[in-house]
């Protein structure tokens, strides 16, 4: 019998997929479970960094406050800014092409390799406030965490290179507090660009009509600040 059902491919495959189940899927659940307490974290961080920085930023016109978008997504007003804290739902696995694997920490356990993901993106603030749907946002940061709570984030500016080495990263409240505030002056530092005249030159009727409730042409910030082509690719 116990020949017979080794030979069998439905008890094999059986087999294999209870593994997939039980090493695998329970993986990337622990992975995303525990990246829910470090978003929730990161948010009472940010919280409590606003006590602070109310203290002497005293000018009520100045924007810091935080909306909560659902349990996986928070909106924080900084100045003109508004930043984006994202929570992906699903966890990804490094690409087989990814150098990370050639490091000692990645080829001891092909486990570390599994990552959660928080986007992190950048609006001028009253294009959410205003419902300005046409103004453009920018992906500024992506911080990538394993079940060990190793990260690394592929991001803008210092924010790209400070964090790129997960071997040797491992996430803390100290950190995140300062990714925030990396987050936070990254964002800060770039302003609006006057738009070309021959950009706004042609308007609609329709646009005129809503000039007085709110204007409708398109902004954003300076040119060239997503993440496209010029970043460093994640593969």
């Amino acid at each position: 019998m116990k020949k017979k059902a080794a030979n069998d491919p439905i008890a094999t495959n059986r087999q294999q997929l209870i593994d997939i189940l039980l090493h695998k899927s329970a993986l990337k659940q622990d992975i995303a479970d525990d990246l829910e307490l470090v978003f929730d974290q990161l948010r009472q961080l940010i919280e409590q960094e606003f006590v602070v920085l109310k203290q002497v930023v005293t000018d009520e016109r100045v924007r810091l406050f935080i909306k909560d978008r659902g349990d996986h997504e928070f909106h924080v007003y900084i100045g003109s800014d508004v930043l984006v804290f994202n929570l992906h739902h699903n966890v990804f696995r490094l690409p087989d092409s990814n150098p990370l694997w050639g490091t000692a920490y990645f080829k001891a356990n092909p486990n570390n390799g599994y990552f959660g993901t928080i986007h992190i993106y950048n609006f001028l603030a009253e294009s959410l406030q205003q419902n300005r749907l046409d103004d453009m946002g920018n992906l500024i940061a992506r911080i990538f965490v394993n079940h060990e709570r190793h990260f690394f984030i592929e991001g803008k500016g210092s924010l790209g290179y400070t964090f790129s080495d997960p071997q040797h990263m491992l996430l803390s409240e100290q950190l995140l507090q300062l990714i925030a505030q990396m987050a936070f002056a990254y964002a800060l530092q770039f302003d609006l660009y006057i738009p070309p005249f021959d950009y706004m030159d042609n308007v609609s009727v329709g646009q005129i009509f809503m000039m007085g409730e709110q204007l409708k042409l398109k902004t954003a910030k300076r040119l060239g600040f997503k993440m496209s082509s010029d970043d460093t690719d994640f593969s």
